[in-house]
């Protein structure tokens, strides 16, 4: 039965697609899974959550913490289309839409997670800056295919679920995040149709709120994923513990519910056996269930109905998930060994960058330091900007392992072989 939620509007890409009369999925699942089978979707498995991918087994990669937001998406979907009123079985939000935006939302992040990624922002402070949402865009739009340098060609309902950020770098005064690059105006104007912003939408966080339903849900469900699963992490390696918790929250001003809720957690923590990790598993359920739909008005909602709708959380649930994130941010983050290694992966990217900034940008010829297809695309650059910016891709596509492995070829004069390829 048709899906009336959405229209030709939405499902409209960017280049016409081929016609396939044999094929059986819908737009929305091509898309899906056409992020599923690409290198940059597989990187994630190698790439830093919260700590360094490798460390040990079980804690959360880049990927597997996007697989959790995927299936939280998914559920986020089921909740709303059983429980809402103004959605029914021929008018509801596509679960695989909001999936294919959750796998995507952080295929553009860096390896060494969120230190690399303002590390590499200020590198390119000349050239425009780096913001892993921003180079979401770039991947799915230009560069996720990256022997032939294209993208995927996606439609425009996954674009917009994307796009958490709809402000330029150049819009804003002093962008240190949250900006999408100068050079990807077009594929705003594709997103909003080339509708420009009303004046109560200035550039900054009041545009930055203003989401699809789909991009609402992926946002939602990445919250409650890393706030519940970064507390879960911190407590399996050690460093949210019961004392550090008990120290944290005498220096803290905690409601009565902030109160409660860290004493449910550190007395299930003093049980042992995993009881911690059951209840953070079980608050996910409870987060879905804090999500409810309601009509909204807005220079959108006449075209789409992915505009008609914004996604209420309950303040409560709300204010949790903040004060898990604040909790891990002090007790995780803000520890010595993960600054030590943040302090690493800055050194190492910094020092990557200015090597190939000197043979790519400030010299014409010397050393192919890159693969084939990075050497060929940088030659054919017409600017030093436009070499900086794919210098920026082939770094951002690192994982943390390949990132240290170029390092330590490049630097170390005992390590690497002419047989060490990878």
């Amino acid at each position: 039965m048709p899906n009336t939620f959405y229209t030709d509007f939405d499902t409209a890409t960017l280049e016409p697609l081929p016609s396939r009369p044999t094929e059986y999925r819908t737009v929305f699942q091509v898309n899906r899974d056409r992020i599923i089978h690409t290198s940059a979707f597989r990187r994630l498995q190698s790439k830093t959550q919260v700590f360094l991918s490798g460390e040990y087994d079980f804690y959360r990669t880049r990927l597997t913490h996007s697989i959790e937001v995927s299936q939280i998406g998914r559920s986020l979907c089921a909740a709303l289309q059983k429980r809402s009123p103004l959605l029914s079985d021929t008018f509801f939000i596509d679960p695989d839409l909001v999936e294919a935006a959750c796998l995507a939302h952080d295929i553009g992040h860096p390896p060494f997670g969120h230190a690399g990624e303002r590390t590499l922002h200020r590198l390119m402070a000349p050239y425009g800056g780096f913001e892993g949402n921003a180079q979401t865009l770039r991947l799915l739009t230009e560069t996720i295919f990256t022997g032939q340098q294209t993208g995927m060609n996606p439609c425009r309902a996954l674009l917009d679920g994307v796009l958490k950020y709809k402000s330029l770098h150049a819009e804003l005064p002093s962008p240190d995040h949250h900006f999408l690059y100068d050079q990807q105006a077009k594929y705003l104007d594709f997103v909003l149709a080339g509708h420009d912003f009303p004046a109560e939408l200035p550039p900054g966080p009041a545009r930055d709120s203003f989401r699809s339903i789909e991009c609402q849900i992926m946002d939602w469900a990445d919250d409650t994923a890393y706030s519940l699963n970064d507390i879960a992490d911190g407590i399996n390696a050690g460093f949210i513990t019961l004392e550090a918790i008990e120290r944290w929250a005498e220096k803290q001003t905690l409601t009565p519910a902030q109160t409660d809720h860290i004493s449910k957690l550190t007395e299930r923590m003093r049980k042992g056996g995993g009881r911690a990790e059951a209840l953070l598993r079980k608050k996910i359920g409870d987060f879905i269930d804090a999500a409810t739909l309601e009509p909204d008005s807005n220079f959108m909602s006449e075209r789409t109905n992915r505009y008609r709708f914004k996604l209420v959380i309950d303040p409560a649930a709300r204010a949790e998930a903040q004060l898990y994130k604040k909790l891990a941010l002090h007790l995780v983050f803000r520890s010595v060994q993960l600054q030590q290694l943040e302090s690493k992966a800055d050194f190492i990217l910094t020092r990557l960058f200015q090597t190939l900034t000197h043979r790519y940008i400030e010299s014409t010829h010397g050393l192919n330091l890159l693969s084939e297809p990075d050497n060929t695309a940088l030659t054919q650059a017409p600017t030093p900007a436009a070499k900086a910016r794919l210098l920026c891709d082939a770094l951002s596509r690192m994982t943390d392992g390949f990132a240290t492995r170029t390092y330590k070829r490049l630097f170390a004069p005992d390590f690497g072989s002419i047989l060490d390829l990878v």
